[in-house]
């Protein structure tokens, strides 16, 4: 078990640094904030599209929305134009960001099409441009994620790291993947070491990090001064309160009972329909019932029905439904009636 110091991004000081990735789709306001309940010493907005943020887009204004349990919070920028990047950060922190991180690790065609998120790996001078831009644009602190490099062949994360400290970046987070490996085969944990004997600033490991096994071996193998969670969240956004309360005093939390769990999917739910409204809502919340449930008895059978489902009043029912089947005739469940 590895014990982690507070580490400080500028006049942020994160006690518990066990972080949630910022993860397109997932990690809204909703997500955040039950992570946030369960413990997280800092959560990420989902990535914004810089000029998207300066456009003020409905879809933009959504992913910078933030619960005031969050606080401090950091959101995510991608783009390829300093000037914008620049105008994005600065809406950003008028809109309460304690921190602003930029994304230069986003693999997915589109991003990279754009010349933005990993394409940036392989344009260095470009990157420097938008990291100069935006740590000039705003006076909180600006923090940056990465891959180790756009291909095995390019390994330049130490490289582009030494660069953003240079220009006044404050944190460092590395997905052990290069940008051709997407997200097949595993994080290379011991990769990132490379990058913290590079730099001075605290360092971030991240990638396949799902268990409690993971956290102390990818700490171990990167010298990392904080995790970053992702994936290993999906259903389970107690996974990083259990992360916190194993690394501060080596316990071994349980997850929720089932019953629980019932009521923080209800909860979810409800939230997703608040932000999104009924049909958005609906579609959105269908991979989170999928991972929730992921495991259960006849989870399979469930999910096979209940994506085909539109209306939120059945999908309730559907769900009420079969935790009691879970859990023996549902008695459990009866003061949620």
């Amino acid at each position: 078990m590895t014990r982690l110091k507070p580490i400080h991004i500028g006049p942020v000081t994160i006690d518990e640094p066990v972080i949630l990735a910022p993860m397109t789709g997932v990690t809204d306001r909703p997500f955040r904030t039950l992570v946030k309940r369960f413990g997280a010493g800092l959560t990420v907005t989902e990535m914004i599209a810089s000029e998207a943020m300066v456009r003020e887009t409905r879809q933009s204004l959504h992913k910078a929305a933030w619960d005031p349990c969050e606080a401090p919070v950091s959101m995510q920028l991608a783009g390829c134009e300093p000037r914008v990047m620049a105008e994005a950060a600065k809406l950003n922190r008028d809109r309460g960001a304690a921190i602003i991180d930029i994304n230069m690790g986003c693999p997915v065609k589109k991003i990279v099409n754009g010349q933005a998120g990993s394409h940036l790996m392989r344009d260095l001078k470009l990157a420097a441009q938008l990291i100069d831009a935006t740590v000039k644009a705003v006076d909180c602190p600006v923090t940056l994620k990465m891959r180790m490099g756009w291909c095995h062949d390019s390994l330049n994360a130490p490289e582009l790291a030494r660069i953003a400290e240079d220009l006044g970046v404050r944190m460092i987070t590395v997905h052990g993947r290069t940008r051709n490996q997407l997200y097949s085969g595993s994080a290379d944990w011991a990769f990132v070491r490379r990058v913290k004997e590079a730099v001075r600033l605290p360092v971030v490991v991240n990638g396949d990090i799902c268990t409690l096994d993971d956290v102390d071996v990818a700490l171990e193998q990167s010298g990392a001064d904080a995790v970053m969670i992702g994936r290993g969240a999906y259903g389970k956004p107690w996974l990083l309160g259990q992360a916190m309360a194993w690394l501060a005093r080596g316990e071994r939390r349980p997850a929720p009972a089932l019953a629980a769990q019932y009521a923080l999917i209800v909860e979810h739910y409800g939230l997703m329909l608040e932000l999104y409204g009924r049909d958005t809502g609906v579609n959105l919340a269908r991979k989170h019932l999928g991972w929730y449930t992921k495991g259960l008895p006849g989870s399979a059978e469930f999910r096979n029905k209940v994506n085909f489902v539109g209306d939120p009043a059945m999908v309730l029912a559907m769900l009420r439904d079969f935790y009691a089947r879970v859990m023996d005739g549902g008695a459990a469940l009866a003061i949620a009636a």
